[in-house]
């Protein structure tokens, strides 16, 4: 992108903000995704859930966009569903709550599909589907004083659509603990059991390693990264055999005559950046 884009999604009725979500790319191509209702701690509603879809769908068809940063206003990362949306909720019929979990399942699910690397930068709370959004994200950093929880079963619920992104990220047994007790747990916890990959003690601690990390991610290539993201998801669980074999020699196979592989190799051997370094 040529220009720093700045944009708002979902006018919402909140007495502290206007928009919900807000989105602002720099022109190196980093994208800071905000949770913007403070006064809740940024917790869901319907048009938040929609924003961010937006949000997220507009990232994944933009061009020269190297990382997303998702964040929360107010030193609040998600404290999970707005109160008065779960109340709401109790009133709609079976089929009408299933097309409402339906647009956080499709939310859920383009955030994690960016081809580009998402990081998670979790201050406070970060309760049901606001840890869901840190498991669905890449990589998750949090401030020491970061709080987690998948409470739904006090609630008489069960975190279902975030249970795809929160199992991969902390296993099975993990999950099934957490699910089936509802309490709450710290960043110390959440990085031993593998739903935050760096805890930081101080929040200048917090912006420092995410600005270390968006260095680290301008020196990879953006098509590799995507290649390298699908990658993973295509290979767990399967088990390896000769299809596995040569789909993976297939892939490494198209990297290496593609222009970013061709480059990458001549950008090494000649002892320069690559182009995609610049």
């Amino acid at each position: 992108m040529s220009e720093p884009i700045s944009a708002p999604f979902a006018d919402v009725a909140d007495e502290s903000t206007d928009n919900s979500v807000l989105l602002e790319v720099t022109p190196e191509g980093v994208a800071v995704v905000l949770l913007n209702r403070p006064s809740r701690r940024n917790a869901f509603n319907e048009r938040m859930i929609l924003a961010l879809n937006e949000a997220f769908e507009t990232l994944a068809g933009a061009q020269g966009v190297r990382v997303v940063i998702l964040r929360g206003a107010g030193g609040a990362f998600c404290a999970g569903a707005d109160l008065d949306w779960m109340r709401s909720s109790a009133d709609l019929s079976e089929e009408d709550n299933r097309a409402d979990a339906m647009d956080l399942a499709k939310m859920l699910k383009a955030l994690h599909s960016l081809p580009m690397l998402t990081v998670a930068v979790v201050e406070g709370p970060a309760f049901g589907g606001g840890a869901g959004l840190a498991a669905a994200c890449d990589l998750t950093i949090a401030a020491s004083d970061a709080v987690f929880a998948f409470s739904e079963v006090r609630l008489g619920l069960t975190p279902a659509t975030i249970s795809p992104y929160v199992v991969a990220a902390i296993g099975a047994r993990n999950a099934r603990r957490l699910f089936a007790l509802g309490s709450r747990f710290d960043a110390t916890e959440a990085l031993r059991i593998g739903l935050v990959d760096h805890v930081a003690d101080s929040a200048e601690a917090l912006d420092a390693y995410q600005e270390a990390l968006v260095g680290e991610v301008m020196a990879t290539a953006p098509g590799a990264v995507a290649d390298a993201k699908a990658l993973a998801d295509d290979v767990a669980g399967r088990p390896i055999d000769h299809g596995l074999m040569q789909d993976t020699a297939r892939r490494i196979a198209a990297r290496r005559v593609s222009p970013e592989g061709r480059e990458g190799l001549a950008a090494f051997f000649g002892k320069r950046k690559p182009g995609w370094a610049g």
